[in-house]
């Protein structure tokens, strides 16, 4: 069990990283710290709708792999608590 827990914490810091980076790309809807990195002055530069459609797509895919990793180490914590 403790592989496949180091394995699940391995993926679950992948995924963590994989998931800021894709938030991060995602285009500003107005306000906040977009415009203050330079959200505001690109919005005839922005992504097309079918880039950010895609966008979404991976950022909704990444984030249910990170919550049922999420999920499935703390199954493991509760059953196997003492395989540390």
């Amino acid at each position: 069990m403790s592989v496949l827990r180091l394995a699940l914490q391995i993926l679950l810091i992948v995924t963590s990283l994989i998931l800021v980076g894709l938030i991060l790309l995602h285009k500003g809807r107005g306000g906040g710290l977009s415009d203050m990195f330079g959200g505001g002055m690109s919005s005839s530069m922005g992504s097309s709708g079918v880039a950010e459609r895609n966008l979404n797509r991976f950022t909704i895919g990444i984030s249910v792999i990170w919550a049922t990793v999420i999920v499935l180490l703390n199954l493991l914590t509760r059953f196997f608590p003492d395989a540390s």
